[in-house]
């Protein structure tokens, strides 16, 4: 039994060194700023709700960089909801989205 879990040791030790999947895309904080225009019309408002239905919409400025990647990423693959924010990722390269998240990363949190 020692022997079995010892090689299962190995194993994983061995899957957490390798990369399974692809590096993150660096992003470009400048070109993020112009990609990110559409974005500022709804994020970059203090206290802005939406019509209908109504909700608060963040202001994402200072925002995790790796947070906002994975969730442009998920609501362009559908994984995530919001009908406006999945039309909006559907238009974006993974470059895009790499440099939008390093902007909006850059600046800082909530007023």
């Amino acid at each position: 039994m020692h022997k079995f879990r010892s090689r299962w040791h190995v194993v994983a030790l061995i899957c957490t060194l390798v990369p399974t999947g692809p590096a993150l895309a660096s992003g470009d904080p400048e070109a993020g700023k112009i990609k990110a225009d559409t974005c500022t019309g709804c994020h970059g408002i203090p206290g802005y709700k939406n019509v209908y239905p109504t909700f608060h919409v963040p202001k994402i400025g200072g925002q995790n960089e790796a947070y906002l990647v994975s969730a442009l990423k998920a609501y362009r693959e559908g994984e995530r909801q919001h009908d406006t924010m999945q039309l909006q990722g559907q238009a974006l390269s993974d470059q895009d989205i790499a440099d939008i998240a390093a902007y909006f990363a850059s600046l800082g949190g909530e007023d």
